[in-house]
């Protein structure tokens, strides 16, 4: 049965941080590629980060390039998003996401609540 299980969201204060987790299980991880989407309510769902399964390579939005940082640890089954420097601008629905070509797969985590506030 396949799993991603999200943690790490929660309230913080502008120019903290937050490490956000997806621990995933029921499928070859490390074939597949992890993005991290937010969304914030009357707004568009957004691609923050991404890294390939195999080589690592990395990308980011450009509203997050500097702060946030995603990696992935393919013997714990999990990818990170570190997130430093929050902007209330940053307050979403954080989901990962799983996916590979040929053939076609994808799966998505249930979302966890990130918060930025003072």
């Amino acid at each position: 049965q396949v799993q991603l299980v999200e943690s790490g969201g929660g309230l913080v204060q502008p120019g903290g941080s937050l490490r956000l987790s997806c621990a995933a299980s029921g499928f070859t991880f490390s074939v597949y590629a992890m993005r991290w989407y937010r969304q914030a309510p009357g707004k568009e769902r957004e691609l923050v980060a991404q890294i390939s399964g195999r080589s690592g390579s990395t990308n980011y939005a450009d509203s997050v390039k500097g702060r946030f940082t995603i990696s992935r640890d393919n013997g714990k089954n999990t990818v990170y998003l570190q997130m430093n420097n929050l902007e209330p601008e940053d307050t979403a629905v954080y989901y990962c996401r799983a996916d590979r070509s040929g053939p076609y797969r994808e799966y998505w985590g249930q979302g966890t609540q990130v918060t930025v506030s003072s």
